[in-house]
């Protein structure tokens, strides 16, 4: 049973325990939402040194763990077992076996031969919840690392991020893991909800190849429905115009005007009302089809004046604008600041992290426990699963 602190505890995953053999980035996402919501995530490491993230920096905080493990693993336990060997792989199958839920994201075939793929673990536990992220499949062919960057080359994202003549260009973070742990968490929180109205566990599988794909929505239909392979269009938009980057005399900032009226206003704003009548750009449609034309005229516009003046006009007339922030100016801001979470950590001391963005009746879910130390609840979290229930 999950310990006193974790059940219940008035979340909606309360008495819910998860066994995660996960590690890096989309794994963890998933489980730490699952812990967000109440569930009892273990962690099950690596000894000595445990997920990967944890030495994934500078920067380090006390303690010496990465931050990037740190904005990964909150209300987890952590567990370090030796899967190498019959004592570790022995003591992992009694927490699988104890566990509602199992989440990994080994190369296919290792779960297995450790003794806790599904079938085996199922026998004993019909009702267990079974997630594998894989990189691209199960197959043994497809049992090659599906690195973010990788996927993103593979998936067709990075041949249409960038500007045009420029080298393909991969996003700022590792934004295909983050999909992908999204959804794998819905896939589990869905499997659970099955559970409870049959009794019986299933399996879920997510591919990071194939969550990333399907996160191309409108540039894969655009190619499937119309023939049109995207192309890099710098900060611009495929089927919005203007929806993209302009540079202002001291700095760039974001117009997106994404109908008609939203143009007509623009066009007030830089004192241009005639372009709307101008038949290239009277429909959205028009404004795609001869952007090349219409761009140079905003652009020269709004390198007349200082971005704070054109988003204070374009605010005005209810355009769609925005400065493009630093990372500093995001947390600087109000909004930035209120998704910000201080967690009491007793070794690392005070962890500024970004706070989960659900909230459960109005409030955001609590850290219960902070990213652990690296085998910090073995001896707690074996202890409980020797006892009978």
């Amino acid at each position: 049973m999950p310990p006193a602190e974790d059940a219940p505890n008035g979340l909606p995953l309360a008495g819910i325990r998860v066994a995660d053999f996960s590690r890096v980035l989309a794994g963890p996402l998933a489980t730490m939402l699952l812990g967000d919501l109440g569930a009892d995530v273990v962690k099950i490491e690596r000894p000595e040194t445990g997920d990967d993230t944890r030495g994934w920096g500078p920067p380090f905080v006390e303690g010496g763990d990465a931050a990037y493990f740190l904005s990964l693993n909150r209300n987890k336990r952590s567990v370090t077992l030796d899967l190498s060997t019959e004592e570790g792989r022995h003591a992992a199958r009694r927490l699988a076996v104890a566990s509602d839920v199992v989440v990994e994201n080994f190369r296919p075939g290792l779960m297995q031969r450790f003794g806790l793929d599904h079938e085996t673990l199922w026998a004993e536990r019909p009702d267990l919840v079974y997630c594998s992220l894989t990189a691209f499949g199960e197959e043994a062919a497809t049992a090659r690392p599906g690195y973010d960057i990788i996927v993103q080359a593979l998936s067709g994202l990075m041949s249409f991020t960038g500007h045009p003549g420029g080298e393909p260009t991969k996003v700022g973070v590792a934004l295909l893991d983050v999909i992908c742990g999204l959804y794998a968490a819905n896939a589990i929180q869905a499997a659970l909800l099955q559970r409870a109205s049959t009794g019986r566990g299933a399996r879920v599988t997510v591919s990071l190849f194939d969550a990333s794909v399907a996160a191309l929505v409108n540039q894969a239909a655009n190619y499937l429905l119309g023939g049109v392979v995207p192309q890099p269009l710098g900060n611009a938009h495929p089927n919005i115009v203007p929806y993209q980057l302009f540079r202002a005399s001291d700095r760039p900032f974001i117009v997106a005007a994404g109908n008609d009226r939203l143009f007509e206003r623009t066009c007030e704003v830089i004192g241009r009302p005639e372009l709307t009548t101008d038949d290239r750009f009277v429909s959205n449609a028009d404004r795609v089809r001869h952007r090349e034309a219409l761009i140079p005229i905003l652009a020269e516009a709004f390198a007349t004046r200082t971005a704070d003046e054109w988003l204070r006009g374009l605010e005005a007339a209810s355009v769609p604008c925005s400065p493009v922030r630093t990372m500093d100016e995001v947390f600087a801001s109000p909004e930035g600041a209120a998704t910000l979470q201080e967690v009491n950590d007793p070794v690392r001391g005070l962890l500024r992290l970004v706070a989960d963005p659900i909230r459960v009746d109005g409030g955001r879910p609590p850290v219960r426990r902070p990213p652990p130390l690296l085998g910090e609840h073995t001896d707690e979290v074996l202890g409980e699963i020797s006892q009978p229930d």
